[in-house]
């Protein structure tokens, strides 16, 4: 009877790590020592609740049937049998603390940031990923890259619908990564399936989780908390590659910060034409703006304002210019100062003065913008 069980266990065992790992409808393995050692976690207290299943079902089963009246059963009188309470009892605790000393192992090895070779700043906003790598002078914004003519259904949804950005988060493999998690806005929770992680980011808060990826690859999640409308269309995008393809990316990305400061300087001495500005404008505003205040400037009454007619569209542009730069306190507007580039917050002012009728004729230039900052004591 030993032999059959632990030949019953070794086949549900095989079965499970061979064909259950497989499946869509299953928790995936992931990539990291972490994420495998949950699935073994998750496939071992199933395969106990399984039994269990089937231990109970066939003793109910089995009494069901050879103790039936039809064939004469007398039910047994007895109460409150000490045995049966110690059994019932025992045997449960038992189990629980077979299936918990393993869980609380994982779950102290989730929690052990420390010792690590790499940190990361992750900030959540509506609806965008700010990653800043500490002390590598590197960050960026990462945002949903799904064009919106497949997101209104005027195109054919692509394989990684609303989980694509323009700027995916850079990973090295065989690095322990610790990630601080905060928020400038409400509570999001950053979340990679093939990590195991997922963090609320608080604002007002710093929470820490960390990765160590075994494989080089795309990984893809998503925001895991309810944020807002757009809750839907803030993906996450990780990509891992090597060690010594991440020193070449790092050093890549201050080489192009470099630059990007350098041709923002460029721009201080020229005058960019009202047509080149409005082109660009449309693009960022329809990346940048227009899920808020959307694509025809008419926002979404009672939540985000309408841009056509706007008094601060229309008004001031000193006014104007300061919105954008340090957004507004207590509603969902936020600073694009270190957003976009100055070139990009001048094309998408003027597009906004010029768009929907609003017919300003104001062109805004990129010297604007940076003695904007400058009076604010701001370094772009």
């Amino acid at each position: 009877m030993g032999k059959l069980s632990s030949s019953l266990w070794l086949i549900l065992f095989v079965f499970s790590q061979n064909v259950l790992a497989n499946s869509q409808y299953n928790m995936r393995k992931g990539v990291t020592d972490i994420s495998n050692n949950v699935y073994q976690l998750h496939m071992t207290i199933f395969l106990i609740c399984c039994v269990i299943g089937v231990i109970v079902f066939a003793i109910m089963f089995w009494a069901l049937i050879h103790h039936r009246k039809s064939k004469g059963a007398v039910p047994a009188q007895f109460h409150e049998s000490t045995k049966v309470e110690i059994l019932w009892t025992a045997i449960p605790f038992v189990i629980l603390i077979v299936m918990a000393i393993p869980a609380t192992k994982t779950l102290i090895a989730m929690e052990d940031a420390s010792k690590a070779d790499l940190t990361i700043k992750i900030t959540g906003s509506q609806w965008k990923w700010h990653y800043e790598y500490m002390g590598e002078d590197v960050e960026f914004y990462s945002m949903l890259a799904t064009p919106q003519n497949e997101i209104t259904n005027l195109a054919d949804k692509n394989p990684n619908y609303l989980l694509e950005v323009d700027k995916p988060l850079v990973l090295p493999i065989n690095q322990k990564v610790r990630f601080l998690m905060t928020s400038d806005d409400v509570i999001h929770s950053w979340w990679v399936p093939d990590f195991a992680v997922k963090k609320d980011a608080n604002p007002g808060f710093i929470n820490e989780t960390w990765t160590n990826i075994n494989e080089v690859g795309t990984y893809r999640g998503q925001c895991a908390e309810l944020c807002g409308k757009d809750h839907g269309f803030m993906p996450v995008v990780v990509e891992a590659i090597t060690e010594e393809d991440f020193k070449t990316w790092l050093a890549e990305a201050k080489q192009a910060k470099q630059k990007a400061a350098e041709a923002d300087a460029a721009l201080l001495d020229q005058v960019v034409p009202k047509e080149e500005l409005m082109v660009l404008g449309e693009q960022v505003y329809m990346a940048s703006c227009a899920a808020c205040h959307q694509p025809t400037g008419l926002g979404l009454p009672g939540v985000f304002p309408a841009l056509k007619g706007s008094p601060i569209v229309i008004g001031d542009i000193k006014g104007h210019i300061d919105i954008l730069l340090h957004g507004k306190p207590g509603t969902a507007m936020q600073s694009f100062a270190k957003q976009l580039s100055i070139k990009q917050i001048a094309a998408v002012i003027t597009y906004k003065r010029n768009a929907w009728g609003n017919d300003t004729g104001d062109v805004i230039q990129p010297s604007e913008i940076q003695a904007a900052l400058d009076a604010d004591g701001e370094a772009k």
